[in-house]
Order: C-alpha cells, then sequence, then structure tokens
C-alpha cells in the first residue's frame, strides 16, 4: 500500500485516604508529576463542605461521583455488602480489581450497606439528614419502592438536592425501560454519524453516553447548590442518557426538518470542511491537519512551498475546498508523507497550522504537556500497584483540590460513617453489623 493510500477517506463515507509521595507543586501551571498514595484528606478544592451521597453502580452515576470528589466534595459511596459496585471488577484486573476503579471511586468514602433490608434503608434515611446531595442510578421506580424516593427523603431534608441518572429519565413512556450508554448513544443520535458510511454504525471506544451523562448531572447539580443558596429549597435533577446525547448533537434536526438535510457517518472528515483530516507520515504515524480557514489555508500552502494553492480556483476559498476536498487531501498527504510525524508538527507549528499527532495511551503517558499540567496522576492502589488515570479537569488557580485518591476497599469507611453521620451507637453498629446490613473491612 502506498502511502497515500493511507489518507483517511476524504469524501463521505474523599475522607481517610493518603499522602504524597513526591514533593508538592509550588505553580499550578508547571506541576511535576505526582503519585498519589491512601490516607490523604479531600477538603480542598472549590466543592469543599458540599456532601454527597452516591447510591449507585457502573459508569453514569459513579463518574459523576468522581467529579464531585475531584473538586473537594465528600463523596459516600454506599455498595452492596458482599460484592460491592461491579466496577471493582470491570475490564482489566490486576490482584482481582479494576484498573479502572482507583479512578472512578477516587476521593471516595465506601460504606457498605444492603440496601434490600429495612434496617439498611433505615440508615439511609439518617445519613441524607447530613448531607447535601443525593446521586443515584438505580432504574426509575427502585428507590420509591424502598421508600427512599425523593417525596420520602425530602421530608427529613427539605435542603436535599436529588440528582437522577438513568436511560430515559425519570417520566415519559420509557421511563422504567431498563437503559444503558449504548441505547442512549443510539437514540441520542451519535450513533448514526459515527464510523464509515459504508459500514453500520460504531461506536467511540469509549462510554461516551454514560460520561456525557455524567457530565449533565455534574452541571444540573451545581446549578441545584447555586439555587438552593437563594431558595433555601431542594430539588429533583433529572438526567437522561439519550438526552445528554442529543444536547450534542448541533443543529441534526433542524437540518432535517428544515432543509431536508439527514447527517450520517462520513468518516475522518465533515462534508464542505477543509483541509481538516488525519495524514500520514513517513514514519507510519498519523496527524490530523485543520487548515479550514481561508487564511490558515494560505499558511499551510507557504509550509507545503506552494502558495499557488492558496490562489487555485479549486482550493481558494472555503466553499471551494469544500467541494474538492478529494483533491486537496491527496496534495497534502503525497506532501506529509515526505517527512516524519515530529517534522510535520514543527513544520505546521513553525506556520501557524493547528496539527497534532492522533495519540494512543503511550503517548499521553509521556507527553510533555500532560505532565506540564498534571494531567496524568499516579493512584497507588491497596495493592501497591502504581495506577495512572487522568487528572483532575478543569484547574483551579485558587481553589485547587487535595491531591486525588485511589478507591477504597469495600466497606473501609462503614462505621466511620454511620457512627459519625447517622449517629449509630455502638450497641446498634453491633447488631447491623451481625445481621449483615453494614459491613466494616480493614481497609
Amino acid at each position: 500500500m502506498s502511502c497515500l493510500d493511507c489518507v483517511h477517506a476524504s469524501e463521505p463515507k474523599a475522607g481517610n485516604l493518603g499522602r504524597v509521595t513526591e514533593i508538592a507543586y509550588d505553580d499550578w501551571r508547571h506541576p511535576p508529576q505526582i503519585v498519589y498514595n491512601r490516607g490523604m484528606q479531600t477538603s480542598h478544592g472549590p466543592l469543599g463542605g458540599l456532601r454527597v451521597l452516591e447510591l449507585g453502580s457502573f459508569i453514569a452515576g459513579p463518574f459523576a461521583g468522581q467529579l464531585l470528589g475531584d473538586y473537594g466534595a465528600e463523596v459516600l459511596k454506599v455498595e452492596a455488602t458482599q460484592t460491592g459496585d461491579p466496577m471493582r471488577r470491570w475490564g482489566l484486573t490486576v490482584d482481582g480489581e479494576s484498573l479502572w476503579w482507583p479512578a472512578i471511586a477516587r476521593n471516595k468514602k465506601s460504606v457498605a450497606i444492603d440496601l434490600r433490608q429495612e434496617d439498611g434503608r433505615e440508615v439511609i434515611r439518617r445519613l441524607v439528614a447530613e448531607v447535601d446531595v443525593v446521586l443515584e442510578n438505580f432504574r426509575p421506580g427502585t428507590l420509591a419502592k424502598w421508600g427512599l424516593d425523593y417525596e420520602a427523603l425530602s421530608a427529613i431534608n427539605p435542603r436535599l438536592i436529588m440528582v437522577h441518572v438513568s436511560g430515559f429519565g425519570q417520566t415519559g413512556p420509557r421511563a422504567n425501560d431498563a437503559g444503558f450508554g449504548s441505547i442512549g448513544e443510539a437514540m441520542g443520535g451519535i450513533r448514526h454519524t459515527t464510523g464509515n458510511p459504508e459500514l453500520p454504525p460504531t461506536r467511540s471506544g469509549i462510554s461516551l453516553g454514560d460520561s456525557l451523562a455524567a457530565l449533565f448531572a455534574v452541571i444540573g447539580t451545581l446549578a441545584a447548590v447555586h439555587e438552593r443558596s437563594r431558595s433555601g429549597h431542594g430539588q429533583e435533577v433529572d438526567v437522561a442518557i439519550y438526552e445528554a446525547v442529543a444536547a450534542l448533537m448541533e443543529s441534526t434536526m433542524a437540518d432535517h426538518e428544515i432543509s431536508g438535510v439527514t447527517r450520517g457517518r462520513t468518516g475522518s472528515v465533515l462534508p464542505g470542511v477543509s483541509p481538516s483530516n488525519v495524514y500520514p507520515t513517513s514514519d507510519g504515524a498519523e496527524v490530523l491537519i485543520a487548515a479550514n480557514a481561508d487564511t490558515v489555508f494560505r499558511r499551510l500552502c507557504g509550509a507545503m512551498g506552494d502558495e499557488t494553492l492558496a490562489d487555485d480556483p479549486r482550493f481558494a476559498e472555503h466553499g471551494a475546498r469544500g467541494r474538492n476536498m478529494a483533491e486537496i487531501d491527496a496534495i497534502i498527504g503525497a506532501w506529509t508523507c515526505t517527512m516524519s510525524a515530529d517534522v510535520l508538527l514543527k513544520v505546521m507549528e513553525g506556520n501557524g497550522v493547528p496539527a497534532g499527532r492522533i495519540y494512543t495511551a503511550a503517548d499521553m503517558l509521556s507527553d510533555p504537556q500532560y505532565a506540564a499540567r498534571d494531567m496524568v496522576v499516579k493512584l497507588v492502589n491497596r495493592f501497591g500497584t502504581e495506577v495512572p488515570a487522568a487528572g483532575v479537569v478543569p484547574k483551579f488557580s485558587r481553589t485547587r483540590p487535595s491531591a486525588p485518591a485511589p478507591g477504597p476497599a469495600l466497606g473501609s469507611h462503614t462505621r466511620d460513617v454511620l457512627t459519625r453521620l447517622a449517629g449509630l451507637a455502638d450497641d446498634e453498629w453491633s447488631r447491623l453489623e451481625a445481621d449483615g446490613v453494614a459491613v466494616q473491612s480493614a481497609g
């Protein structure tokens, strides 16, 4: 296969947590890579003082809890007493624990309670009196069946904010249907527009629907907390995964209804936007170049040593390039094939043309920009393994969150939380423990 054959298609086709084992940084803009251990307190950050009770499992709800914990909230994660959150065993594992667990459960306190027993649900009611937010992603109707719906819990704590994350929301004809992130991506429209037009729809490679729902859950939480500061009252925040996806679908509905255009899969390009594609290099790498603006395209032509391209009627303005994207992509691809990715990126930088290598995890782990902004953190799990994870986003100049601490052992904070916040006496704890309602691990 020739180098030009490699050009992508141009035509539409929180608690007792840890200690820092390396020196902390003084300048938040230029930190060194930091390795974090268990035992660190997570009381700092812009959400310091906010207490969240997380009820749920897998990704959508827990990722929202991770973000709130990243920003300094105290997150009490309630888990099943015997098995805990299935995310503990999700994907690749080391020593029986998921490599994702240290990140998605970071800064959380694990409270092992059996919600299927009434005594366990009563403990939750006692905790609700002491929290600001309940974050849950059970199927709608489950908490009502247990007497833990918003009507019941807000009677205990009128300032309570209850955040629901589900496949289809709390209302509507499909409210009670089982819904996962993949279904939300399909119904939200993004699967229809992702992939090669000659092949069936594809997924993005990550749990995009769940993650988008989590982001909207955090946004909704912060909005409700702000409103509560004025009204003094809590409320429900209802996030549907399919709606979180649909909210990002730009003008696709308007395009269809008003212009009769239904967007579909277009591979690595946007129709009519050129050049903005992935191009091959002599060392087998792939570099994305985005030079679709007229002024930027002219700079790209200068970098290529052929400024006449910028005046060629086929490519001189945005619309013309969009109509002739296959031709201009072939010309650019033939040029990028003559140099390595590093050389190409330096040429692009020197000429003010946006460009970037298509990164793998290895690239992220070694990139100086990631390191400079502390975007790779090493979380030392309970087995002593340093697990790399994404750092906190965004960066805060004044209220920097504490160093993230890895996901805890199942039930490692149960007794502390229940005695300190739920007010359990020693004899109550002993009874709940003996009945299997609450479990405390060694940590």
